[in-house]
Order: structure tokens, then sequence, then C-alpha cells
């Protein structure tokens, strides 16, 4: 882990509104800036109240993303830009939206195609669009990092681009575009949240100036998701959640997940199990798997999430599943259709995604990542 004298980059959208109804200040904003041509990036429910922006002129709407978009979806996207000829492209949705609008806001009308950019700073700039990003869910705090992922359906593995020419220009974070979110994606998400959190709090290249967004993200989720997932128009606790998905955001840029979401990824690529439904299963398992190689800062997070933990693994394991359980989400394999089958191309699939697994505290063999799945079948 980083000391407090290691170099450490940091990047913010160049402006945040946040907020309960927040929401119109993108439409103000825009016309400030003179953007006449919009094109929004969004799901087919979101895309039915666009109007909540208040964007004026010429605005353009694709409604088709998907759940973990794949590069047929980006496909369709690209299309809709090219033909927008959008001076501002807005991402209005789940991270899927938010990532597949950072995508098309460097890829399209370029020559760069989306295999050239794959992997770090291979975009080229500057880049020719407005981005703007508006997320409706608490979970990926895409709207704040310069990642966006696509899947491959040929390899069944993520495609992850990361550029700074993918920064948005704002993002506007308004609580209330979440309150209409179910009960149990409202669960996931926020669990996902707190992964990115946990994952950079105890990462390998984890540093103290990004240890304070890590460890208060986690605080806001254990204070504040439960009361979402029993009220989901209680205002304070979703705006607690939509900050929380922010400051995990912040801490993808410089720090990134490890094992947790390595072993999440293969369960949304191979089965479409949703990214936040993935990730939550799977985080108890590494939490614990890693307690042994950062023991004072997992203790950290079990507190941060109010719960007392003696320390050892089994401990650790049982109360981070416990925390998981009784927001109603799914915790086994095969409750979410994954056959017995698939356990061991899937832990080759995991052991492959070595940007994740490298970041991970404690070294996650292939017998490892193998163990873990049959335990969580």
């Amino acid at each position: 882990m980083a000391s407090l004298d290691s170099p450490i980059t940091i990047v913010r959208p160049h402006l945040i509104e946040f907020g309960v109804g927040t929401a119109g200040k993108l439409g103000k904003w825009a016309a400030e800036k003179g953007y006449r041509r919009t094109l929004v990036i969004s799901d087919a429910f979101n895309a039915s109240r666009i109007d909540v922006l208040e964007l004026k002129g010429e605005v353009s709407v694709f409604a088709e993303v998907t759940p973990e978009p794949d590069t047929a979806n980006l496909e369709k996207v690209l299309a809709a830009a090219n033909r927008a000829d959008a001076e501002l492209i807005v991402g209005f949705g789940g991270g899927s939206a938010m990532d597949l609008a950072k995508l098309a806001a460097v890829l399209a009308g370029s020559a760069q195609t989306l295999h050239a950019v794959v992997g770090p700073n291979k975009v080229h700039g500057p880049r020719k669009v407005a981005l703007a990003q508006v997320p409706t869910t608490s979970g990926t705090g895409s709207e704040a990092g310069i990642r966006a992922l696509v899947t491959d359906p040929a390899t069944m593995a993520k495609l992850a681009v990361e550029s700074l020419h993918m920064l948005a220009d704002i993002a506007v974070i308004d609580p209330a575009l979440t309150f209409s979110v179910p009960a149990r994606t409202t669960a996931a998400t926020g669990v996902d949240a707190m992964a990115h959190c946990v994952e950079a709090f105890t990462n390998r290249k984890a540093h103290p100036m990004v240890d304070i967004y890590a460890i208060e993200g986690t605080r806001l989720v254990g204070k504040y998701l439960a009361r979402a997932v029993r009220d989901g128009n209680d205002a304070e606790a979703r705006a607690g959640l939509s900050l929380a998905s922010l400051y995990g955001g912040f801490c993808l840029g410089p720090v990134n997940t490890a094992g947790g979401h390595a072993l999440a990824y293969p369960l949304g690529t191979r089965w479409h199990v949703a990214h936040g439904a993935a990730n939550a299963l799977i985080f108890p398992h590494v939490l614990a798997f890693n307690t042994p190689s950062a023991p004072e800062k997992t203790k950290a997070v079990m507190e941060a999430l109010g719960r007392e933990t003696s320390g050892n693994v089994t401990s650790v394991f049982d109360a981070a599943y416990a925390f998981c359980a009784e927001l109603g989400i799914e915790m086994k394999l095969s409750g979410l259709g994954v056959p017995e089958s698939d356990l061991d191309a899937m832990a080759d699939d995991a052991f492959a995604i070595r940007r994740l697994l490298d970041n991970n505290p404690r070294d996650l063999s292939r017998a490892d990542i193998r163990s873990i799945y049959a335990v969580a079948f």
C-alpha cells in the first residue's frame, strides 16, 4: 500500500452538481455553453423522463442501452451518435449508459476503433464533443471516472478503456432520480458502490488521499443502504447512497478495484447477472479472503458498516455475508441460475483479469478463485 509521499494523480469532472432537484441544471449549463444539438444515451425507462434534464434545442435520444452492454450495443450507439452530429453527449442512466456515453464521445466520428483504444491512455484527443453524465442509480460511480467497459461476446471478457479524454465536463447527481429504483436493485447497486470503496481501501495501490473517500463511502452505505431499501422515497438515505457512489467513482481512477470485481465479472459476461448483484454475492468471500493481508483496514471496513467482528476470517465472512443477506440479496450462485458445471470456466476467466487481480492485497490463485466459487455456489 502506498505511503503518504507516494505520487498519485486525482481527476474529477470539471463541474459537479449534487442534490435533490438538481437534474434541470444540466439544461441550464448546456444552454449557457451554447450547445444546440444533444444526444442522450439511455435505457428505455430513463429515456421516458428526459424532460427532467430541461435540455433545449435539438435533442436526439438513443434508448436501447442494455444491461452489461456488449460491442453490438456500442455499435448501435456509435451509429446514433454519427447520425445526431451532437455537440453534447449525455449519459443518462446507470453505469451502462454512462460508459457507452464516454465511448461515444471519443469514438464517434473518429478513425479509432474500440479495439484500438482498449487499455490505458490509447484514445487520441482532444475530444470533439462535450460530455455530461447523469446517474439514475447509486452504484457504479461512472459519472466521476475515466474508464468504460463493454463485453466482447466472442471471448466473454470485459474490454476496458481508460482515458482522461472520457472525463465528463459536468456530472449532475440528483438523488431524486433514484427514488424509483426497486428495493432489490437498490441493495445490489449500493453494495457495488461499497465494493468500489472497500476494494480501493484494501488495495495494493491504496493511497491516503483516496482512503478518505473510500472509508467515508463505506460508512455512508453502512448508514443509509438498509434505510433506502426499506423506503425508496427516503431522500436523505438516497442522497447518502448517491454520495457513496460518487466517492466510489473517485476511488476508481487512481486506485481501481481488485479481486472482488475480478471474480464478479464472469457472472455478468457469461450469465448476464447484473453487475451490482454479482459484486454483492462475491463481496464477503473476497473481503474475508483478504483479511490476513489487510487486518487493520478490514476492521475499519466492518466498523464503518456497523458490524463487530473478532478479526478472523470466519468472523469477517459471517458479518459481511449477513450485511448483504439482510438486504434481501441473493447470495448463492445457484440461486442466480449459474450452473455448477461452469465454475471452472468462470475461474479461468477471473484468473485472467490481471489488471484487477494484481491490485489485490493477497494473491488469488486460480485454485483460490475456484474454491470461492464453490463455496458461493
